[in-house]
């Protein structure tokens, strides 16, 4: 499982560097003059952050995959997994579109970055 939660935290690291730097060039010239500009672009900056941030927790996951066999550390991951796709997807999705009901999606994917990090310190107490 350790080498699928280092697959997943380089294919997410990839896509959050890959997607803030068309946030910051690609994105700001299409935006250009649009409705909400500046704060579409401060979505799609927060996503990105949370993206990358949650790609180095999953390869953390997976570090602490190899430490215990512990099932719990699995669910931390794949916490985090959906978190990045519900939390920063869903933000992604929003800064494009300007569709606000896609931020009701939004803390769904926080409540499972929130979860993750606190089954990796369930985990963490029983190393």
């Amino acid at each position: 499982m350790e080498r699928l939660f280092l697959i997943l935290a380089g294919v997410n690291g990839f896509l959050a560097v890959a997607l803030g730097a068309f946030g910051a060039h690609g994105l700001r010239s299409s935006l250009a003059g649009a409705q909400n500009e500046v704060r579409r672009l401060q979505v799609w900056e927060t996503a990105s952050q949370y993206h990358l941030i949650h790609a180095l927790a999953l390869g953390l996951i997976a570090y602490v995959c190899t430490r215990t066999p512990a099932t719990s550390a699995h669910v931390a991951g794949w916490l985090f997994q959906a978190g990045i796709l519900l939390f920063s997807g869903s933000l992604y999705a929003l800064s494009i579109t300007n569709v606000t009901k896609l931020g009701a999606v939004t803390p769904f994917g926080g409540l499972c970055f929130l979860a993750g990090w606190a089954v990796l310190v369930w985990t963490a107490t029983k190393l």
